[in-house]
């Protein structure tokens, strides 16, 4: 029997989807959520603390290059945690959310407007623990998405070209690969 899981990636993806320097002190990881959950910073990159925060039990972070003679391509990391037991939606594995997020209901809940029209699912493939996707929304460069489970929390993080300069697919993937190894860093089983 499928699971149902429409309703709490709905709620992560659009809570990711809210958020269009300074790093932690010169640490690569922090925590957050009273101790939750620790976040992992890529090297080069900085989180914002203007643009992120914390809830009750939720968080958004937004990191950036750290400066413009920063050695790294530039672009906006948002990472977005779910509330505590949100993660059961990854139970449904891969092949799941790749049908989820290529359907119109999915496709809708990837799109800001809400419209499936507007995005399109350009690549979909499991990386290690992580559901990672291509995404295209009308007129915009493709960006990569990444979902995941840890510590019992739905993870999402998306990876976008700066707003000056569009960010080739191969260069997203490669800061995707390094932002999600240092989230699992900061984060040992």
């Amino acid at each position: 029997m499928k699971q149902p899981f429409a309703l709490p990636v709905l709620a992560a993806i659009l809570l990711a989807s809210c958020v269009g320097g300074a790093g932690f002190g010169g640490s690569s990881a922090r925590p957050v959520l009273n101790g939750a959950l620790n976040v992992g910073v890529p090297a080069g990159y900085c989180v914002d603390p203007e643009a992120s925060g914390e809830a009750e039990d939720t968080a958004i972070i937004l990191m950036g290059r750290c400066s413009n003679q920063a050695a790294v391509k530039p672009a906006v990391v948002t990472l977005a945690i779910g509330q505590a037991g949100s993660a059961g939606v990854m139970a449904a594995g891969g092949a799941e959310l790749a049908g989820f997020f290529t359907s119109p209901q999915g496709r809708a809940t990837l799109a800001p407007t809400g419209r499936a029209s507007d995005v399109r699912v350009v690549t979909a493939l499991s990386a290690g623990d992580a559901f990672l996707m291509r995404v295209q929304e009308a007129g915009e460069p493709s960006y990569w998405r990444a979902v995941l489970g840890l510590k019992g929390r739905l993870v999402t993080m998306s990876v976008k070209g700066g707003p000056q300069e569009a960010l080739a697919p191969e260069d997203g993937r490669v800061i995707m690969d390094k932002a999600l190894a240092a989230l699992n860093r900061a984060n040992p089983a």
